[in-house]
Order: structure tokens, then sequence, then C-alpha cells
């Protein structure tokens, strides 16, 4: 199974109860098509770069999870089609990143992997 980066956008102007099913509907839904929810980062709801859908404010959620590559087209096709998600990306991480995943999550880091640091430390 492949390792992947979940960006979610989810309408802000939801209450935080509806936010909260939204995000375990998701997480249900990748679950069940057979992958993994590796971790969770709620980054809350912080304001848009641009406008979108006459939106100003996103409630933005991270995921890392492993999943079956035919899982991916069944999410994506879900989030088409479901209201409260604004924007998504899903990003199939490379291996080195997917190193720098497991390891963080192992360790117990609460931050997040960025792209820049996501190289392992060489043990010389």
């Amino acid at each position: 199974m492949n390792i992947y980066e979940n960006i979610i956008i989810i309408n802000a102007s939801l209450s935080d109860e509806e936010i909260e099913a939204a995000s375990g509907k998701i997480k249900d839904l990748i679950t069940s098509s057979g992958g993994e929810i590796l971790k969770v980062d709620v980054w809350g709801r912080r304001k848009l770069a641009y406008e979108i859908e006459k939106q100003n404010k996103g409630f933005y959620l991270l995921l890392f999870f492993k999943s079956p590559s035919q899982a991916i087209r069944k999410l994506e096709d879900y989030y088409k089609v479901f209201d409260p998600v604004v924007k998504y990306m899903v990003l199939k991480l490379p291996k080195k990143q997917s190193e720098a995943v497991l390891q963080s999550i192992s360790a117990g880091a609460g931050a997040p992997v960025s792209a820049e640091k996501a190289e392992p430390k060489s043990e010389a």
C-alpha cells in the first residue's frame, strides 16, 4: 500500500459538530476502502488565500494515510459531491517522504512533516 497526504478545506461556516461529522465520514471512507489513517492534523479555521465559493475562511484538515491505489479514485469522487468540502488535494508521497512520515509518527512528533523537511537524516 502507498502512503498519501491529503489536505482538505471544509466550509468554515459549518458548526464544530458538522465539521467533526464531515471529517468522520472522510475517515470512515478511507478505512472502509481498506486504508489505514496514520496521522490527522487539524489546522482549524484559517483565512483563504483567495475567495472560494464566496467563502473567505476555511477549516483545514491534513491526513496522512495508507491506502490501496484504487481507493483514491473513490475518495476523490466522494469529495466532488460532498458539499462540506470546498477544496481538496491528495498526493502520493515518494519513498523518502513516506519514510519520514512513518518516522515522525513512530517518534510521536506533533509537528506535521513538510515537503522541505522530508529528507531523513543520514547517519555518518
